[in-house]
């Protein structure tokens, strides 16, 4: 079999190519990326490395022939419109190329009435994979574990985390187990060749109270919990480029749009996930 990754060079990219990695031989792995000289490692490896841009799907077709399953892992944009061209394009490379098996990875936020500026896509693609005659399967990540790690100096700073999500709870995954699920679902027919939509979480969500009791735990420092309003939230980060977009995320946690549990992750992998606490004590270093 042979597996293709988009935006193998990305946070999870890398992690789904060193958990892939340990369930079919490298030879079989193959890396399609828009910046080859980003996944030098990856070539000095042993990996095939391969142009792919979103935007050409002649060289989406190239780097797709031959390949049996495709792990699609989308690029990194707040434009709802961009995202589903890219993943149009996608498709009508994958026809083209005779792909037949994909695994789609996608994010909680999808409800019809999720705010969050992403929702539009996420929505769209079970719809729009069910009309494909692909044999496929979702897998939907809830809220990255990881950025929690360097935020932590902050939240020690303020002495309290400011989510403003209320007393609703949010649901979390490790990027690490994230990847280990999308590599055994890649792998496995049974799990991926039937339009399974997947959630990855944690066994808990947690409440920012809750969160903020772990996070005093395992910094040793008092964090508490004071939210902000949205549109203090969205200014206080827009010059990092992204608040707008994270308040609009943050609101539909408010609305209990993010809290989803599941056990998908066990049923996947085996075992059980990483929880919070153990996570950030592994993670955090003063």
């Amino acid at each position: 079999m042979k597996y293709t990754i988009t935006g193998a060079t990305g946070h999870l990219g890398r992690g789904v190519v060193k958990e892939l990695s340990k369930l079919a031989d490298s030879k079989n792995i193959r890396l399609a990326v828009r910046s080859p000289q980003k996944a030098e490692d990856f070539a000095k490896a042993g990996y095939e490395v391969m142009h792919s841009d979103y935007y050409d799907v002649p060289s989406m077709v190239e780097a797709f022939t031959g390949t049996d399953v495709l792990i699609y892992i989308p690029s990194i944009t707040y434009n709802v419109s961009k995202r589903i061209e890219e993943f149009e394009n996608s498709l009508e490379a994958m026809k083209e190329a005779g792909v037949k098996h994909l695994v789609d990875v996608s994010f909680m936020a999808d409800q019809a009435n999720n705010p969050f500026q992403m929702a539009g896509y996420y929505a769209y693609l079970p719809a729009r994979l069910a009309s494909s005659k692909l044999s496929y399967a979702v897998v939907k990540n809830s809220l990255y574990a990881d950025p929690l790690v360097p935020y932590l100096p902050e939240l020690i700073a303020r002495g309290n985390v400011i989510y403003p999500v209320g007393d609703q709870a949010m649901s979390f995954i490790s990027r690490k187990d994230s990847a280990e699920a999308i590599a055994n679902v890649a792998v496995r027919p049974y799990l991926r060749d039937k339009g399974q939509i997947y959630l990855l979480t944690q066994e808990n969500n947690y409440n920012m109270v809750e969160l903020s009791r772990i996070m005093t735990e395992v910094t040793g420092e008092k964090i508490g919990y004071q939210p902000v309003s949205l549109e203090e939230f969205a200014n206080i980060y827009r010059a990092e480029g992204d608040g707008d977009e994270l308040a609009s995320m943050y609101k539909a946690a408010a609305m209990g749009l993010m809290d989803g549990v599941t056990d998908d992750f066990t049923r996947i992998t085996g075992h059980t996930p990483q929880n919070m606490k153990d996570f950030l004590a592994e993670n955090y270093k003063k």
